[in-house]
């Protein structure tokens, strides 16, 4: 018989099972608790609750370790491409020679939406915000392509898989465009997944588009680095609309939409909105007293589960460096409050003691500033990376056969039950 965690509750003793898994610490199997105790667990935020079991991200928040199916983010990120991480996330390996060919023409020739979809984007008013777009255009896939939306089919499952990884960047690059007010750019099958993306964005009709591979790879690298990030809010999310057995293309649009939020996918533009108000590298240490003061708060440091350096923060930083000396923007006064605040948050006892390392959100601010796409548009992109982590997850979910429809409990705090009073005897 495996481990027990012994429970003494009400002069009786319950034995549950512990769960050991490849990495990370052990888990208490409460499920049979509520039938044997007539009691349930109370944990806000799922802070001490694993909600599945999954093969695909673990995190090591005291470490700083992020492994993609045991492969860490910083190798993937320096030695192999959006697209064959995305690969090794949907299947759980590196795809070989002839896979990784075969994957990028799938995911290539799925880039084009149907010529319908453009009226509808076309619909939203011209002010709308890229993410309102988003998760209104994503949801209305599974109008447009319900022929892959039974999940209960594995080949279904794969084609819808593959079409929301290849027509996110689509959708996200049509969704900029609007808010621009300039024509819509078809996806070119020559270019590959960043240079499509780049084009689709940033390529006007008056003149010809020439990819930068500096800017490429630096896209590429932003895209690898949000690509998942285990059981998060927004993956959560559409773990549980999954479960319900909702269609992907709605479980995305939930995930989307979970992701439009400030604490969540929003932080990136709260981290440059912070280096804005700084301004310059002098004003730093008023801004520095003002957070021990609890006057400011301190954007793009700290994270619900690392406490320790982020490590996708440290290639989130060369990629930085990178970009802006591509564009010219070496000296970007931002860039030098960012570089300033870092040294005195990870020099400051007040922030060494409280673990307030620079995360991923911290720089990839600058770097998409410096890329040319506008603070509303951080978050679309976060969206159009994390697509397939969601996808893997919600894959994944599906076809565990111990997965039920999710259904928290609740402790209630409400009235007890009493008796209706009718209007005209309510004093």
């Amino acid at each position: 018989m495996g481990d027990t965690a012994k429970l003494d509750l009400g002069g009786k003793t319950v034995e549950l099972p512990v769960l050991h898994g490849t990495l990370g610490p052990d888990v208490v199997d409460v499920r049979k608790l509520y039938a044997e105790t007539d009691v349930f667990t109370y944990d806000p935020g799922f802070t001490s609750t694993a909600s599945c079991e999954s093969k695909i991200t673990y995190i090591d928040g005291d470490a700083g370790v992020l492994l993609h199916r045991g492969y860490p983010i910083d190798e993937l990120a320096e030695n192999s491409n959006f697209l064959e991480t995305c690969y090794l996330l949907l299947h759980g390996e590196l795809p070989k020679g002839p896979e990784a060919a075969d994957f990028e023409h799938t995911i290539t020739y799925h880039t084009m939406l149907h010529e319908q979809f453009d009226r509808f984007v076309q619909g939203f008013r011209r002010d709308a915000h890229p993410m309102a777009i988003m998760v209104g255009a994503v949801g209305a896939l599974s109008a447009f392509y319900h022929d892959s939306t039974n999940v209960d089919d594995p080949s279904q499952r794969m084609i819808s898989s593959h079409r929301l990884i290849a027509k996110m960047p689509t959708i996200a690059a049509r969704a900029f465009k609007y808010s621009q007010g300039q024509p819509f750019v078809h996806p070119r099958n020559d270019l590959s997944y960043a240079e499509n993306f780049l084009r689709m964005c940033f390529s006007v009709p008056a003149e010809d588009w020439k990819p930068n591979p500096v800017l490429t790879r630096a896209m590429d690298r932003i895209f690898i680095l949000h690509a998942d990030h285990e059981q998060n809010a927004s993956t959560s999310t559409v773990r549980l609309a999954g479960s319900s057995g909702a269609n992907p293309f709605a479980c995305i649009a939930a995930g989307i939409a979970c992701l439009w939020g400030p604490a969540h996918g929003g932080a990136n533009e709260e981290a440059l909105n912070m280096l804005k108000e700084i301004g310059t590298v002098d004003r730093i240490p008023e801004y520095v007293q003002g957070v021990k003061d609890r006057r400011y708060r301190l954007m793009g440091f700290g994270h619900r589960v690392y406490k320790n350096y982020d490590p996708r923060a440290k290639v989130m930083q060369k990629t930085c460096h990178e970009v802006l000396a591509e564009v010219g923007n070496a000296d970007d006064p931002l860039l030098k409050v960012a570089m300033e605040l870092e040294r005195i948050a990870l020099s400051d006892e007040y922030f060494v003691e409280r673990k307030l390392y620079p995360n991923v959100d911290f720089y990839s601010g600058i770097t998409l500033r410096a890329l040319g796409f506008p603070a509303e548009m951080f978050t679309v992109l976060f969206a159009v990376a994390r697509t397939v982590g969601w996808i893997a997850q919600w894959k994944e979910m599906i076809e565990d056969p111990s997965q039920k429809i999710g259904r928290p409990r609740q402790i209630y705090t409400g009235e007890p039950q009493r008796a209706f009073t009718p209007v005209h005897k309510r004093g």
